[in-house]
């Protein structure tokens, strides 16, 4: 499985939610176990798309990731996983760590896309601006200091995850 499900089990004493990332397992909420599996095949792409495609470094299709905001996903190696966003300006797609460099705690996309400002992304806490080819923040707080880059290739109309330091990729 590429892309992780969440799974909830309410048994109306107890709620219990999780994120998978497997594809069997178990959740359990009090006297309540929900088992699951999920089986090999073709699945459909986050961007609607259906893919055979079971590499999962892939991403998403270029033409989903957006020039006027960010789409975020997650670079995982084992059970760790990271924040990370792109941005596409024409054909060339950019991806950083999901956080600003004056507050790492602070993402740029908090979910809904980040600020994109004339061609600059900008931190919707601080106002920081970063250029989009290389992530060096040109206004700011954190003025002189760089987003996290995250190594990416377009292949074929798709984006994919190249940086060695992760084994996959999976989309929120």
């Amino acid at each position: 499985m590429s892309d992780p499900v969440d799974v909830t089990v309410d048994t109306g004493e107890e709620s219990e939610s999780v994120r998978v990332h497997d594809d069997d397992g178990e959740v359990d909420a009090g006297d309540a176990t929900v088992r699951f599996s999920f089986s090999a095949g073709g699945r459909a792409a986050d961007d609607g798309q259906e893919t055979d495609s079971d590499d999962p470094r892939r991403i998403a299709a270029l033409d989903a990731v957006p020039t006027d905001s960010t789409l975020v996903f997650e670079a995982r190696d084992g059970r760790r996983g990271v924040d990370c966003i792109l941005h596409r300006s024409g054909d060339a797609v950019a991806a950083w760590r999901n956080s600003c460099p004056h507050r790492p705690e602070v993402p740029l996309d908090p979910g809904r896309g980040a600020i994109v400002r004339g061609d600059q992304l900008v931190c919707h806490r601080h106002g920081a601006q970063f250029e989009p080819e290389d992530g060096v923040c040109t206004h700011g707080p954190c003025a002189g200091d760089a987003l996290d880059s995250i190594a990416v290739a377009v292949r074929d109309g798709d984006v994919y995850l190249t940086d060695e330091r992760f084994e996959r990729a999976e989309r929120r």
